[in-house]
């Protein structure tokens, strides 16, 4: 047990029955995971009438636009342990891909279709996430025209552990998609390509036949496929959980978390309803808006993202607080990926930013 102490006014227990006038903050260690405090302020810790310096909370609007080259994914942010891509498909790759460098996660904000792999086809839909352990040969096929989230990580997207809640809770394991042995349905070509990325270079390989060829696979390393549609949120209707309890996908100095809809606190119980003021001293945090009405954020859309820096505060904007007060229930989708390690944007993420952001909690 950690030496807790306390000094002054606080609530009895966090996010819950905050004193009357008063703010609270959560100052934490190991993005949610660690030791943590609670401090009772007079005013918002956001309150600022100017941020300079490369600390602002920043934001990109809708990013699926005429700002965005389709049939290429854009990389928006990075470091050693992950790089954020988006894309917007209208057709399909060009040529069967692999990835040397990187594990890949996608998210499918919009649109259908199919992924072939050596291990088979997993059709995709709105709200799948699918995995592709690094070293697979697979492509891409686009039915309609797809919005995608992809995440590289230097290291495997692991389940997270689930602790005294039992294998069930999140979500049961049978949802979870494999893809069954299937040869690749583009037969008698001439030649098919493969890019391999390798140290962010491509190598092209090409071959006479479809390099789909297998006729069976076995083991533990296989595409898989999880709707955000089939998770199950751990919820309390007494105290606010944080987003640590959404996790989803664990990785070497990263997570992604999975924000869905749910009933939220009860008010009677004096449970604070909004995302409470914290700073990220040890994370970086990235939130990708998928549908739903973001009610502790203005002006926000799906497609939307948003980045906030380790060691500046941030939390609901100033009208989320009166929009929670009598809403039951909330119906946001939205995937956080929160990094260890600073993230660096990119060229295109820094021209095409919404620079007023950090206003909105003016």
């Amino acid at each position: 047990m950690e030496n807790f102490k306390a000094s002054g006014i606080y609530s009895k227990q966090a996010h819950v029955h905050i004193p009357e006038g008063l703010y609270e903050e959560e100052h934490g260690r190991k993005g949610f995971f660690g030791k943590v405090s609670h401090i009772y302020h007079e005013h918002p810790p956001v309150n600022w009438t100017n941020l300079e310096g490369d600390l602002k909370p920043q934001q990109q609007p809708p990013m699926f636009g005429d700002q965005l080259n389709v049939n290429y994914f854009q990389p928006i942010l990075r470091n050693k342990d992950c790089v954020i891509n988006i894309g917007h498909y209208t057709v399909s790759f060009e040529c069967f891909f692999r990835n040397a460098d990187f594990d890949e996660l996608y998210f499918i904000h919009e649109g259908t279709g199919r992924i072939e792999s050596i291990y088979g086809h997993l059709d995709y839909k709105r709200g799948d996430y699918i995995v592709m352990p690094r070293g697979t040969t697979y492509k891409l096929f686009v039915d309609t025209p797809s919005k995608l989230l992809k995440i590289e990580s230097a290291s495997e997207f692991e389940d997270p552990t689930r602790g005294i809640l039992g294998p069930n809770a999140i979500y049961d394991q049978t949802v979870l998609e494999s893809p069954e042995v299937a040869k690749g349905s583009e037969q008698n070509l001439q030649e098919y390509k493969l890019e391999i990325k390798r140290l962010g270079k491509i190598t092209t390989v090409t071959y006479p036949f479809n390099p789909l060829d297998a006729h069976g696979w076995k083991g533990s390393v296989y595409p898989y496929k999880l709707s955000i549609y089939d998770i199950c949120p751990v919820m309390s209707h007494r105290y606010h959980m944080p987003p640590s309890a959404h996790t989803t996908f664990l990785c070497q100095n990263f997570v992604v978390c999975s924000f869905v809809e749910r009933p939220l606190e009860d008010k009677k119980h004096g449970v604070l309803k909004v995302p409470f003021y914290h700073s990220n001293i040890d994370y970086d945090e990235v939130l990708f808006y998928h549908q739903g009405n973001f009610f502790s954020r203005d002006n926000i859309d799906a497609g939307a993202l948003t980045f906030h820096p380790q060691g500046i505060h941030h939390g609901p904007h100033p009208k989320a607080f009166k929009a929670g007060t009598d809403k039951e229930y909330t119906d946001e989708y939205a995937v956080m990926i929160d990094t260890r390690y600073p993230l660096e944007p990119t060229e295109w993420f820094t021209k095409n930013e919404n620079k007023d952001y950090w206003k909105s909690w003016m």
